[in-house]
């Protein structure tokens, strides 16, 4: 068995500072193993090498709409993933950001690639598509000494994973179904991905979704009482364990309910996986989270234990890009 030794807290920065973002500060705050340094936004960015504060940051881009505006840790900039990137020392970042436009996450792996910059990326990428375009930068990434580890976090992530573990019981795999349920106090605590989930809806599509004001977004929740039911979506689940070797990706469907009224989720979400065992028998395995962890939690915290199993790859000389249905992640103490 080989463990990861961290002698020294891991420098860890989040791009994109909306409801995950924020999350995700709060999540590494009573971490040992890592240490929060680094953040961007829009408008700006904040780096302090000793750890930025939480409750400060929050605070700071709610009352003023950017991170660059932190007391002593902050800079304004038009171009702050590259200021933040050229000029500070981080040793991996999760990709907090929407992926609006669908090429957004490549164009932002390309922006790495080109700055010199080596270490670990994690994101929590959702569609096919958007992993498509990461599967053509892997000789890139490998080149530029970047360990990129994607589609990490609820679903794609953690249940994905699940999913290819639970396999190995079966000779064959018939099916793969994950069914969400996320419930949000506030749909504008989580705008982006918010908006995102639309652009899986049948009427809309991403460019659609990207260009809808908070106002017709509203009115369109109005309209469905605040749910938004998704079916047969275009879920990285389904490349992640093609490409794991588990099953074709025909065989893998996704769809859920998100409840932007009511922190309760609306339904259970779980993972099964029916399949044929060696001995012709055929069966079903289910994963169900708990209805008390919520979506920050079940993307956040997946998200940087693959980013500490990333690490570990990156200091043997690994590097290119990765799925969650790839690499085992490691709890981050």
């Amino acid at each position: 068995m080989i463990i990861n030794k961290v002698n020294q807290p891991i420098k860890v920065g989040v791009l994109g500072f909306g409801g995950l973002g924020q999350a995700a500060a709060r999540l590494l705050a009573p971490k040992g193993e890592m240490i929060w340094v680094a953040a961007a936004d829009r408008q700006g960015y904040a780096y302090n090498a000793l750890g930025l504060n939480p409750n400060t940051a929050i605070k700071t881009y709610h009352d003023r709409g950017s991170l660059g505006y932190l007391d002593a840790d902050g800079t304004l900039s038009a171009h702050s993933i590259q200021d933040l990137v050229t000029n500070h020392s981080v040793d991996g970042y999760f990709l907090a950001l929407p992926n609006l436009p669908n090429t957004f996450m490549a164009d932002v792996a390309k922006q790495f690639i080109k700055s010199g910059w080596q270490g670990v990326l994690v994101d929590a990428l959702k569609r096919t598509s958007a992993v498509e375009q990461l599967l053509e930068l892997q000789k890139d990434l490998q080149a530029a000494g970047i360990t990129y580890l994607t589609g990490c976090g609820a679903t794609p992530g953690l249940l994905t994973a699940a999913a290819a573990v639970a396999a190995q019981s079966y000779a064959e795999i018939h099916s793969v179904n994950i069914t969400f349920g996320v419930g949000i106090a506030n749909w504008e605590a989580y705008k982006a991905t918010i908006r995102e989930d639309i652009a899986h809806m049948s009427e809309y599509d991403v460019e659609t979704a990207r260009s809808m004001s908070d106002e017709e977004v509203s009115a369109l929740l109005d309209k469905t009482n605040g749910i938004i039911a998704l079916e047969n979506m275009e879920h990285a689940d389904d490349i992640m364990l093609e490409l794991a070797g588990i099953c074709d990706r025909d065989r893998v469907t996704v769809g859920g309910v998100v409840d932007t009224r009511n922190p309760k989720k609306p339904l259970s979400t779980n993972v099964q996986i029916t399949g044929r065992t060696f001995e012709g028998k055929t069966s079903t395995h289910t994963f169900t989270l708990g209805d008390e962890t919520t979506m920050a939690a079940n993307v956040c915290g997946p998200a940087f234990g693959y980013l500490k199993a990333g690490i570990a790859l990156k200091r043997r000389g690994i590097t290119g890009l990765f799925t969650a249905a790839e690499i085992m992640p490691q709890f981050v103490k």
